[in-house]
């Protein structure tokens, strides 16, 4: 067992690993950033600013990207943006470890984002919506519209879908 010690930032909650499993983002969300560990050399690589409030990812999600090529994503637990960061410094060195596009989505605080290395999908959930139908809902993105300056999504009525009674 081996402990490692990297002066980053405070308050780090969740977070997981880039698409190559080098690189763990993990969420400062008291900070309102992203903190970037190499896993091989033990380091801090960089903190990204989301410029969304309170990023919530989960584990975030990894997508290929028509324009910055691997990026992982991250929601917010206080507002409706996705925040899209480069994790390819030796493919597209140019956006490595910067925020390369925010996304907006349902609103009212997100706490997962999901994707699927065999998906051309970003999934946004909505669960801290005030709104009952809303928070019941899923944003669907189309990874190959992400080009596009304000990419639309898909609202997925999941609540609806399966049923369920007032009050969820």
């Amino acid at each position: 067992l081996k402990i490692t010690e990297i002066n980053a930032e405070r308050f780090l909650h969740d977070g997981g690993l880039d698409s190559t499993q080098r690189y763990f983002l993990t969420a400062a969300n008291a900070r309102n950033k992203i903190v970037v560990v190499d896993t091989k050399e033990s380091k801090l690589v960089s903190i990204v600013d989301t410029e969304g409030q309170t990023p919530h990812p989960g584990r975030g999600a990894n997508i290929i990207h028509p324009t910055y090529g691997p990026v992982w994503a991250t929601s917010h637990l206080g507002d409706d943006t996705v925040a899209l960061i480069g994790t390819d410094p030796e493919g597209h060195p140019e956006y490595a470890w910067k925020m390369v596009q925010q996304l907006y989505a349902l609103g009212g605080g997100s706490l997962f984002v999901k994707s699927h290395p065999g998906s051309e999908h970003l999934y946004v959930d909505a669960t801290l919506n005030p709104d009952a139908e809303t928070s019941g809902s899923v944003a669907v993105f189309n990874v190959s519209d992400l080009a596009q300056e304000e990419p639309e999504y898909t609202v997925l009525p999941i609540v609806e879908w399966a049923n369920i009674a007032e009050g969820q």
